[in-house]
């Protein structure tokens, strides 16, 4: 019979376990050798997928055909897509398992893989503790030097409140060791973090979805941008196109 915690060592090998998870589930590895080989595969799978899998970008005609389809589910069930890969790993289906693990990494560039899980990761954080905001503000003068300071990045700030983004504050998080600025907006009962960090040089996706969070990259002048939230992909690329504007020449922020 598989082990009950086939699902919680996935979660562990995409880094969603928090930190009071993670160190009981690692004791649990040591005596569980059908989890301990379940997470050796997985990680012997995206070795080998980021030394020798190939990057290829979509298509914009294939870019708008799953956005409008991911739009026209709205939010995507919370359990993720591993309850199926996963437990058929467990049961015998080792094959299959990697079929479907080698397919999800090779639909994005190999770095970016840990960068997704680090964002998710940060805005879960962000909204289970008492760090959303450091600067309680929807004054983008408040906000904006505060992150400057604290954070020393100075990203594009504004309240979006007329186009429903409310801008409730900001705070400094980290992202892979990184600083960075977050601006925080309210959308409806949605929360949405913007995080702001100096230049990344690797290849990044214009769009993600992990476990029903939509998750949009962009950059503009020496800094990358990720909106990170549970709201619909239409809202959350709205969003993007507003700050993407603040950062053109002509933005006037």
């Amino acid at each position: 019979m598989p082990c009950e915690r086939v699902l919680q060592t996935q979660a562990y090998f995409d880094g969603e376990l928090d930190a009071a998870a993670a160190p009981e589930l690692e004791k649990h590895l040591e005596t569980c050798a059908d989890c301990a080989a379940l997470l050796e595969q997985a990680e012997s799978v995206r070795r080998l997928v980021r030394e020798k899998g190939s990057y290829h970008r979509a298509s914009d005609a294939l870019r708008a055909r799953v956005t409008e389809a991911a739009s026209a589910r709205g939010r995507v069930a919370r359990r993720p897509w591993y309850r199926s890969v996963w437990s058929g790993a467990a049961g015998g289906a080792a094959a299959t398992a990697l079929a479907a693990a080698l397919a999800f990494f090779v639909l994005l560039p190999p770095a970016a893989e840990p960068l997704i899980a680090d964002v998710t990761n940060a805005h879960l954080r962000s909204l289970a503790s008492a760090h959303l905001i450091d600067v309680e503000s929807t004054d983008r003068h408040t906000v904006k030097p505060w992150l400057a300071v604290h954070a020393d990045l100075s990203p594009p700030v504004a309240d979006f409140g007329s186009q429903g983004f409310k801008l409730v504050g900001g705070r400094v998080d980290f992202l892979e060791g990184e600083r960075a600025a977050v601006t925080v907006y309210r959308h409806g009962a949605h929360i949405v973090n913007v995080f702001a960090w100096a230049n990344y040089n690797e290849p990044l996706p214009e769009f993600a979805t992990r476990n029903g969070y939509h998750i949009v990259f962009w950059r503009a002048g020496n800094l990358t941008f990720c909106a990170v939230s549970d709201t619909s992909v239409d809202d959350i690329l709205a969003l993007a196109k507003l700050l993407k504007a603040l950062s053109a020449p002509d933005g006037r922020e």
